[in-house]
């Protein structure tokens, strides 16, 4: 028999964002809620994205919760392994494994008119209503592979980076990457040594500082164990150095010059041929796209075994891969550094809200949400890393608690007005803060770098990335403004007629 439960809150996705709702709904009291995940483990992208050198580009003090500090994280920019461990360990201290309910995939929600609750249903046949739903599934879960002409021929073996195959030996084989983006500067130099040959397809170069990793010592592990305030101050000195780089990305792009010097002379020192770094060198200016950190893949781009194609993969003719220009190579492998669906995320089409239509047709022009959590016509839903809030220079750690906040004070707002009752964001809330938003993304670096990049959606707006700084965002969800949203009760049901209630009970 199929298994339903009724909640009084949902949260979709385990990793940082569902693990810290999960948290601070206990922080707050309630029990009564359910995490429900896809995969058979808790992690998110840091469950999904096991490829080789895989690690953060934040450091590691910063990248965790201030709730529960990591006096023992090995190196200054942590692996995935070690993320992934304190995500397990973050399930374990705060009492989650109970509310998790792993391998219910999510695949339709609906909302409630009459009941004023949502109607769950999942892959494995369970289904679960709840009073309010945190969707945390993040933008970075679900991969995109282009679509190739001749691509389903392909005799060898084929993957993308968040789904790694972990059983293709690369051993010797010539291998194609696609893509020059975060996961691939970092597959690059942890493939090249053993493969015969990398073929790397370059659409746009990125710009690459160096990586400062370091192991951590184990005196300043036992420094920050014996004295938590140290650890504490290292995450806010991290903190406070990003803060003061905000204005650069947001308000003065030119002041960006220097920086891209850094990163030449990073390059420069790896890169002896002319003609490569020619090859190598973008033509906008740094932070459009998202800023690299590698200190070993401009070395490994430099090896005799790696070829640079500065062209996109237009085709396949059975192991033969055919670049934009034209240019043809045999490979053995391919695998996809493409990204993901970010401004288009697929749980956007599993949600059906009040009006009836889907989170998916209600953002066909852009994704919108007030202060980053809240859509209208989708009562008692809120997203988190939602419409732009994510960060091109600091840690989503960060927004993630400044969300949790907002939802924490949702669900007071809903217990004070009492009873059966919900909060949908009104169009005109919704339209005022992504005006303002949009406005301040003018004279951002992302949208006035002279590049196309992952943060613009397909009509060119810039829907992901927040224009301020952590401390101003944190500012702005500190609390929630009933005004900003309606206050929806369940109908009152008129009174049948005595007489037609006797005929009715007669009968």
């Amino acid at each position: 028999m199929a298994q339903h439960e009724h909640v009084r809150v949902a949260v979709i996705g385990s990793g940082f964002g569902g693990l810290g709702a999960a948290v601070r709904l206990r922080r707050e009291g309630i029990t009564d809620f359910v995490v429900l995940e896809r995969a058979d483990s808790v992690g998110g992208t840091w469950r999904d994205n096991s490829y080789p050198g895989c690690a953060c580009d934040v450091p590691s003090h910063l990248y965790s919760f201030s709730f529960a500090p990591n006096p023992e994280w090995p190196r200054t920019f942590s692996g995935q392994e070690h993320i992934r461990a304190y995500l397990e360990h973050v399930a374990d201290t705060f009492g989650l494994r109970p509310h998790l309910r792993l391998g219910h995939e999510v695949t339709l929600m609906r909302w409630d008119r009459e009941e004023l609750r949502w109607a769950i249903e999942t892959a494995d046949g369970a289904s679960f209503t709840a009073d309010f739903v945190v969707s945390a599934t993040g933008p970075l879960s679900d991969p995109k592979t282009p679509d190739i002409p001749g691509l389903a021929d392909f005799p060898g073996k084929v993957f993308h980076s968040a789904r790694w195959d972990h059983d293709a030996d690369l051993t010797g084989k010539r291998v194609a990457v696609i893509g020059t983006g975060a996961s691939a500067i970092q597959i690059v130099p942890a493939i090249q040594p053993k493969v015969a040959g990398l073929a790397l397809f370059q659409r746009t170069p990125p710009w690459v500082m160096p990586r400062m990793d370091r192991k951590i010592s184990g005196a300043e592990r036992r420094l920050h164990r014996a004295l938590p305030v140290t650890g504490a101050a290292r995450r806010g000195l991290l903190w406070g150095i990003r803060e003061l780089q905000v204005s650069a990305f947001t308000k003065h792009p030119g002041e960006l010059g220097l920086v891209e010097r850094i990163a030449k002379a990073n390059m420069a020192k790896a890169i002896k041929d002319p003609a490569l770094r020619a090859k190598l060198t973008p033509s906008y200016r740094i932070g459009c796209k998202r800023i690299l950190l590698s200190s070993t893949y401009y070395p490994a781009l430099a090896e005799p075994n790696v070829d640079v194609i500065t062209s996109g993969l237009a085709e396949v003719r059975g192991s033969t891969l055919v670049a934009s220009d034209g240019t043809e190579t045999e490979v053995d492998a391919i695998i996809f550094g493409t990204g993901f669906h970010v401004t288009d995320m697929p749980i956007a089409e599993r949600v059906v809200g009040a009006e009836g239509i889907t989170l998916a047709e209600s953002w066909k022009d852009g994704m919108q949400a007030l202060r980053g959590a809240s859509a209208a016509g989708f009562p008692n839903f809120m997203t988190v890393i939602g419409p732009n809030t994510g960060l091109g220079n600091s840690s989503m750690v960060l927004m993630i608690e400044s969300q949790l906040n907002y939802m924490a004070d949702y669900l007071r707002q809903l217990n004070v007005l009492g009873g059966r009752v919900a909060l949908d964001a009104r169009t005109s809330a919704v339209g005022a803060w992504d005006r303002r938003i949009q406005a301040r993304m003018k004279r951002t670096v992302w949208n006035t770098g002279g590049c196309n990049s992952w943060y613009l959606d397909a009509n060119g707006r810039n829907t992901t990335v927040w224009p301020g700084t952590t401390a101003e965002f944190r500012k702005v969800t500190r609390s929630v403004d009933l005004s900003e949203y309606e206050v929806v009760r369940i109908p009152k049901r008129a009174a049948a007629p005595a007489k037609a209630v006797a005929e009715e009970v007669v009968g």
